[in-house]
């Protein structure tokens, strides 16, 4: 069990290596909610978000045009753990 100090203005700081257990780096958001017996839950607030989120993310990050034969066999490659 790990023991934080309350500071004056109310905050508590969680130590490294649970934000290491929570998956959680700086930027990101960690959720907590209040339960019975004076215990809260603490987890980590997970993005969410569909294909549409990626397109175009790596768009003007190379010269380079793949073929859609290109492109199926390095997702066959991928399917069968080949590099």
């Amino acid at each position: 069990m790990t023991t934080l100090t309350v500071t004056s203005k109310g905050q508590v700081t969680l130590k490294k290596e649970l934000l290491q257990h929570l998956g959680v780096k700086p930027g990101q958001k960690i959720e907590v909610d209040p339960m019975p017996g004076g215990q809260l839950a603490v987890r980590a607030v997970r993005q969410e978000g569909g294909w549409e989120d990626v397109f175009g993310i790596l768009a003007g990050e190379t010269d380079k045009v793949a073929t859609i034969e290109e492109m199926n066999e390095a997702i066959a490659k991928g399917w069968a753990g080949l590099k």
